[in-house]
């Protein structure tokens, strides 16, 4: 069954790439610099054709309840995204990931590092945004468990696909929502992801944006988080982002990360 759910996954990625393409919808071509980071949620912009844009930082998210405390440090999250087509993006990513353990503040022996699975996919951009119609692109990664350390490599390939959707509500304000699905790994059960986020120009360097993002499992608990970050155009094709974040549930969930991305060529 989980491979079933890969192939529908692609299938629908290849047709909603047709769509576009025979919609003969283009990317507008922008040269302003659109990120995937550092907010959970994605763009349905795609980066232009032939440009080779790598959006990577760092985070430490931490987890205590009853006592038991998790710390994780991801000291390298990479994405990569080139634009194949002025449709079509190919993303790579992977983590650098360090989890620490810890007993009423007595850290445990139970520490763990390595990499975490390979991120393989692509983004397709399947409308412009028009009057009151949102700009729409579809997301689809494959999490190939080969390329993963021993301490983070599941027994299954994962994938997750998402719709990305964005309305330019005026000259400062930006609304930008995901909707999709987690499926694979070494879970049977389907989890379901959403994102919101709100994003503010204050000026043409400086960016804010507030966000509530999280996931709908069928059998296991249901997470929910919100965050906050700034970003800082330092040059065209250079971007700085800072982010802090937390779970809805009281001492559940705290995060914090800062970033850079960069576009070549500008």
């Amino acid at each position: 069954m989980k491979y079933t759910y890969l192939h529908l996954v692609f299938l629908s990625f290849i047709m909603a790439s047709f769509f576009s393409m025979n919609a003969q919808q283009e990317n507008n071509g922008e040269l302003d610099m659109i990120t995937d980071r550092p907010d959970a949620t994605e763009s349905p912009s795609v980066v232009p054709k032939g440009s080779l844009q790598i959006e990577t930082g760092t985070y430490h998210e931490s987890h205590e309840e009853n006592g038991f405390r998790t710390d994780l440090n991801v000291l390298n999250t990479t994405l990569i995204r080139y634009g194949l087509w002025n449709n079509l993006e190919l993303r790579l990513g992977w983590d650098f990931v360090e989890e620490i353990k810890a007993i009423n503040d007595i850290r445990s022996n139970d520490r763990l590092s390595g990499l975490s699975p390979l991120l393989l996919g692509m983004k397709v951009s399947i409308t412009a945004e028009k009057n009151c119609w949102p700009e729409i692109g579809f997301i689809g990664h494959l999490k190939l468990p080969f390329l993963a350390g021993t301490d983070f490599k599941p027994q299954n390939t994962a994938a997750n696909f998402l719709f990305a959707f964005s309305h330019t509500l005026n000259d400062k304000f930006n609304l930008s929502y995901n909707l999709g699905a987690e499926l694979g790994d070494d879970s049977s059960e389907t989890v379901y992801i959403y994102s919101t986020s709100y994003g503010y120009s204050i000026t043409d360097r400086f960016g804010t944006y507030v966000e509530v993002y999280g996931n709908i499992s069928e059998n296991s608990i249901s997470e929910q988080y919100y965050d906050t970050g700034l970003t800082f155009l330092l040059k065209r094709n250079i971007q700085l982002d800072a982010t802090i974040g937390k779970s809805f549930k009281k001492g559940k969930n705290a995060l914090i990360s800062a970033g850079i991305s960069f576009r070549i060529p500008d």
